[in-house]
């Protein structure tokens, strides 16, 4: 449903590459895929050969140049691996059905009598298990067997096709124990074994899985099964708290999970492919769009957002309507094909698509594209801890997001009517402002903290280091005073300045003498109007040595640069490829 590049009405890889760029700049770093393996079924997780990739898709060398296209532009990505069941129409299902004596009969449950999810075979009188529905017979991993070849098949999507991890579907139903169909000891074996057997031979992969279930549900699967778990405890309640227009229980689940383990092993959502879709659910209500994508983006874990999410698109059940094609532009079939599209798209697809979005600065899509780089830039968003913040007000959310360097203060006013202001959390103080002002109704409002109190973490200064990024970058500039390399300014050529490798691969730059920046940024970061990162005391700290076309030292402080610090010992200018 992303994208269709030969015209015959079904998304395919090549589509999915094309629109990569895309994808990049709405600042993802990783795409789950749903199904790509062979399936009978337009949503694939019916599969009837693990080892190749589905026509309709392409080929699996199609797969190979999307996930190599991918890398390039330092996207991950995961498929969804499903363990549970195959389809009834795999081999190894239709040689066990024929033959009793069949090497894979075992790998499947029969029975002689009738009961729930119980399926009668279309050979003999004997009964099948299935619990989604008779096309997807589960797999029976009391036979050592079954868990074995579906280690093959991780190796081989790991290694073979160059894929950064799996999405796990439907992982608490893996083993049922008599009428037991979820969460049983027997599932957290196999998912144990299952993961340790990933990491050993893909230790930098990633697994997350389907455990849609209550937070007391999801805890037991840590700390040794799969890498992270999605939070749909929390997704449920950020979706209650915006449609009610009350806080409820939304940071007491998001604490409890914050409290059990760290933010990259689980994943707060708003809506996946199996549940109705945001603006839909929040009744075409765009400023709750909005709201839902701030407070989502503003959380700790790793946030995931459904393709379409970001420009508003609509949809409810059945199933299908929940995976319409994307809407891209104001064309025949919204630009998804120029052919017919393999399921009808949505009324509203004339203005929430892509196109007409990106013309509005103040569109959902732009508020997600500045979201999602914030919090890439912002070390507190992207790590920090969150802590609650008291309002007196059911209507009013708030939180602040800290690290030992930054702190960041999230208020949300939930209701249809203007809210008063709240105080400025004691030991902390605005950076740009001395108060908060009233908080107008069904509008977010991200404001950076400074430390008033010297018993909180206070900002350090980085300490020097001689060991360069990953990238080296030598300036490129004709004409320009001091050219110098990344490796240089690391070294301490520019006195006064400190240059050093942060973690995710970017590097901090800190003017030792009085900075100011250029180019009109100011220190107060806005949700709905265009956003600006750094501070004032001249540190950059969103830089990733990949994006650095060159880095010129001037020594004639008048001159001036989009993106540079000004010191007492010169200018700092940092030139980035595209539009950063």
């Amino acid at each position: 449903s992303f994208y269709d590049s030969n015209g015959d009405g079904i998304g395919d890889l090549r589509g999915l590459t094309q629109k990569l760029d895309y994808i990049s700049g709405l600042g993802a770093d990783c795409v789950w895929l749903m199904p790509v393996a062979a399936s009978p079924s337009y949503h694939g997780y019916d599969v009837t050969d693990y080892y190749k990739v589905e026509p309709d898709y392409g080929t699996n060398d199609d797969f190979k140049a999307f996930v190599a296209a991918a890398h390039k532009r330092h996207i991950r990505v995961l498929v969804d691996m499903v363990l549970n069941h195959t389809s009834s129409e795999h081999p190894w299902f239709q040689e066990a059905l024929r033959d009793t004596a069949a090497p894979h009969r075992a790998w499947y449950r029969w029975s002689q009598t009738p009961g729930n999810n119980w399926h009668h075979s279309p050979v003999r009188d004997e009964y099948y298990f299935g619990l989604f529905w008779s096309g997807m017979p589960d797999l029976n991993y009391e036979t050592p067997a079954v868990l074995e070849e579906m280690k093959r098949v991780a190796q081989y999507w790991l290694k073979d096709m160059g894929v950064d991890g799996f999405r796990l579907d439907a992982v608490r139903h893996l083993v049922e124990q008599g009428d037991q169909i979820s969460n049983t000891p027997q599932t957290h074996a196999v998912l144990h074994d299952y993961g340790s057997y990933v990491r050993s031979i893909a230790p930098q992969s990633y697994t997350i899985g389907e455990v849609w279930d209550s937070t007391g549900a999801i805890l037991p699967y840590y700390p040794d099964q799969l890498d992270a778990y999605f939070a749909f405890p929390v997704s449920e309640a950020l979706m209650e708290a915006v449609k009610t227009g009350k806080t409820g229980r939304l940071l007491s689940e998001v604490t409890r999970f914050q409290s059990a383990v760290p933010a990259y092993r689980w994943a707060p959502f708003q809506r996946n492919h199996d549940q109705t879709r945001t603006l839909t659910a929040l009744g075409n209500d765009v400023a709750g769009a909005k709201l839902a994508a701030t407070i989502l983006l503003t959380l700790p874990g790793v946030p995931f957002v459904y393709y379409g999410e970001e420009i508003g698109m609509t949809g409810d059940k059945p199933d299908e309507r929940l995976r319409t094609p994307m809407q891209w532009a104001l064309a025949p079939a919204a630009g998804f094909t120029t052919g017919k599209p393999w399921e009808a798209l949505q009324a509203d697809s004339f203005t929430a698509n892509v196109a007409v979005e990106s013309r509005d600065t103040a569109s959902l899509l732009n508020l997600y594209r500045r979201l999602t780089h914030m919090r890439a830039t912002n070390s507190a968003l992207r790590s920090g801890e969150l802590i609650p913040v008291e309002t007196g007000n059911e209507s009013v959310l708030a939180y602040i997001r800290r690290n030992s360097t930054r702190a960041m203060l999230i208020v949300a006013n939930l209701g249809t009517t203007t809210a008063s202001a709240i105080a400025v959390p004691a030991a902390y103080r605005l950076r740009a402002q001395t108060a908060l002002p009233p908080l107008a109704s069904r509008r977010a409002y991200i404001y950076e903290l400074l430390n008033s109190s010297p018993n909180l973490p206070q900002a350090a200064p980085p300490p020097a280091s001689s060991a360069p990024p990953a990238s080296s970058v030598t300036s490129t500039d004709v004409g320009h005073e001091n050219p110098v390399s990344l490796e240089q300014m690391l070294a301490g050529r520019i006195s006064g300045v400190i240059v050093t490798p942060t973690r995710g691969g970017g590097i901090m730059v800190r003017m030792g003498g009085p900075t100011s920046f250029y180019a009109g940024q100011q220190p107060l970061i806005i949700v709905d109007d265009v956003p600006v990162d750094g501070s004032p005391n001249g540190t950059l700290n969103w830089l990733n040595p990949r994006d650095i076309e060159s880095i010129v030292a001037l020594k004639d402080p008048s001159q001036t640069a989009i993106y540079g610090v000004r010191g007492a010992n010169g200018v700092i200018v940092i030139k980035t490829k595209g539009s950063h």
